[in-house]
């Protein structure tokens, strides 16, 4: 667990970089931050959805996911949980400064503070966070690695990555950046202890698939960020499943093909 516990605290020291930075800064210089943070998102989920070797799961499983995280409201089911959490860091927070603001209210203060609340989303930082923290083959390689053979390197690379990914995002997005941890936490946390027996049933071909479709969403974080379309990233989550399950199911699409049934021919 040593290696999932180095990438959370990669992702707490960034989000509190960006953090401390993003206070120094002008609305104008945020903007460009944010729009920086989209495109490099973008060219990131870009590079990794080309991972990709069949178009035909990738295809099928981001329209099917779709449709499943839609009618679960997955998305709003993670913005709750950020939510909730902020939430909860508010009531904390109001109750430690009960008593200080009496007699001693400054306006502007205040007025600073709401308008970089509207600007910045806690529960669309911790969920688009998450989901670029958790998405592709270095969370699930890495993880494998560390629990099966102490081989750190992989998730060690990921965290330094993770860790300048998470200073941009917290400085255009706010703090629920630095809760994405409880996910990283949880998700890779879970594959390093079922390693031994996960890792047997992962292949190169299922890698290349997860880390397209998981590029596919990083792709839509991206979009987000850029202001181009609003995307609910998290209701594609279920993709993930798919295309394992696309996968696992190759041997019998191999058998349709031989008896002249080509429907997921490369």
């Amino acid at each position: 667990m040593l290696a999932v516990f180095v990438n959370c605290f990669a992702v707490i020291i960034g989000s509190l970089i960006g953090l401390l930075f993003s206070k120094k800064i002008s609305d104008k210089m945020s903007v460009v931050i944010q729009d920086a943070a989209g495109i490099i998102t973008l060219v990131l989920g870009i590079q990794m959805a080309f991972k990709f070797n069949n178009i035909i799961y990738l295809s099928l499983s981001l329209f099917i996911g779709g449709l499943v995280g839609s009618l679960l409201d997955l998305d709003g089911k993670i913005l709750n949980i950020g939510n909730s959490l902020e939430r909860l860091l508010k009531g904390k927070k109001n109750k430690s400064t009960v008593g200080e603001g009496e007699g001693n209210s400054d306006p502007e203060l205040s007025e600073n503070l709401i308008g970089q609340e509207n600007r910045k989303n806690f529960g669309a930082a911790f969920l688009n966070a998450s989901c670029l923290f958790c998405v592709g083959a270095m969370a699930i390689l890495g993880s494998f690695e560390a629990g099966i053979s102490k081989n750190y390197t992989i998730i060690f690379t990921k965290s330094i990555l993770d860790g300048f990914m998470a200073i941009t995002f917290a400085a255009s997005m706010g703090a629920g950046t630095l809760f994405s941890f409880i996910a990283i936490f949880v998700y890779q946390g879970l594959l390093t202890l079922l390693s031994t027996f996960l890792q047997p049933f992962v292949t190169e071909q299922m890698l290349a698939e997860l880390t397209g479709c998981g590029g596919a969403m990083i792709v839509m974080i991206g979009i987000n960020l850029l202001g181009l379309k609003k995307i609910k990233t998290a209701n594609y989550l279920p993709s993930m499943i798919f295309v394992i399950l696309f996968i696992i199911a190759e041997p019998w699409f191999m058998q349709l093909k031989e008896m002249g049934i080509n429907l997921f021919a490369r």
